[in-house]
């Protein structure tokens, strides 16, 4: 305690980092919630150690047995860890694991929706908190292997879909623009951090007509296209929802679930939570389409078009880079 004491005092970065890699290493659990709570003690001091005990919580997520995992799931904490710690947690643990010690019913909730993302059937578990999220507890058949993050002690993968249709050019054709303020909101919800939190750009069009219609009232004259299966479809979008794109926040695996479900109700006009059965027999009534501009696409990207035999489509083009 007398050296992580002096770490603390001088407030050195790099030696503080030395010493958490060493206690993660040893599996001093104790260890390193003494130092995060000696850490956010100096902060108080105006020492700026809230880093590395942020860095810590975000190794005790990842690394630690459950209920030191779980301790550090507290809603308002990892604001600046690599993505949300109730998904990093679960990417490591199994639900039973954490959730006797898992703080708040909102914890719960969210880390019983990543566990089911990651194929957990948690419909007989206790403490799921469902009403958090209001998904089901289980992945529906219909539904893909969603893209997941892969945390590591200092750095995160996070693929994209594999998702690589053929694509022919298309033109433009007939298109009526329509006022769907609900499905337009839905569809930015999918991207809106990436405009709110980072650099980027999102438009959205809904009419009669059919997809090439759609793509072409963003302006423009060439482009290429090719159709998707809904699986696909729920791919993408809760790739797109799950991520923060070049700068912003990740909101994790569960929510890009939660947002792809959601648009894809208001697609199918059904009120929420929707049946499962009955939103996969809707969404498979839809025809999907991945579509690209003459020039490509480029950095985090989501140019997806839907269309309806009912007479409307829709069209999201949606592009976040670094450089803004």
């Amino acid at each position: 305690m007398a050296e992580i004491e002096d770490l603390v005092e001088a407030a050195e970065p790099n030696p503080l980092l030395a010493r958490v890699d060493g206690l993660a290493e040893t599996r001093d659990w104790d260890g390193l919630v003494e130092l995060a709570q000696r850490c956010r003690q100096a902060v108080e001091r105006g020492k700026q150690l809230w880093p590395i005990a942020e860095h810590i919580d975000y190794r005790l997520a990842l690394e630690a047995p459950g209920p030191y995992a779980a301790a550090v799931l507290d809603p308002e904490a990892g604001k600046f860890a690599l993505g949300p710690l109730t998904e990093v947690a679960a990417s490591t643990h199994t639900f039973e694991e954490l959730a006797a010690h898992i703080p708040s019913p909102q914890s719960s909730g969210s880390v019983a929706a990543e566990r089911v993302v990651r194929g957990e059937d948690l419909r007989e578990a206790a403490g799921t908190h469902a009403e958090i999220m209001e998904m089901p507890l289980i992945l529906a058949e219909w539904e893909p292997e969603y893209p997941l993050a892969v945390y590591r002690s200092s750095k995160a993968l996070f693929p994209d879909p594999k998702v690589d249709p053929s694509m022919a050019p298309g033109s433009a054709s007939s298109f009526e623009p329509l006022d769907d303020d609900e499905l337009r909101r839905a569809l930015f919800g999918l991207v809106d951090v990436w405009i709110s939190q980072s650099n980027g750009v999102v438009e959205v069009s809904i009419g009669d007509g059919n997809a090439e219609g759609a793509i072409a009232a963003f302006g423009h004259e060439e482009f290429r296209m090719g159709e998707v299966t809904a699986s696909d479809a729920f791919a993408l979008m809760g790739w797109a929802a799950a991520s923060g794109g070049a700068e912003g926040k990740r909101r994790g695996a569960a929510f890009g679930r939660f947002a792809a479900w959601w648009a894809a109700s208001i697609m199918a006009d059904l009120e929420w939570p929707p049946d499962p059965a009955e939103l996969g027999q809707a969404v498979s009534d839809l025809k999907w389409f991945l579509w690209e501009p003459a020039h490509g696409r480029k950095g985090w990207n989501l140019h997806l078009a839907v269309v309806s035999d009912e007479g409307w489509a829709a069209a999201i083009a949606a592009t976040d880079t670094k450089e803004g």
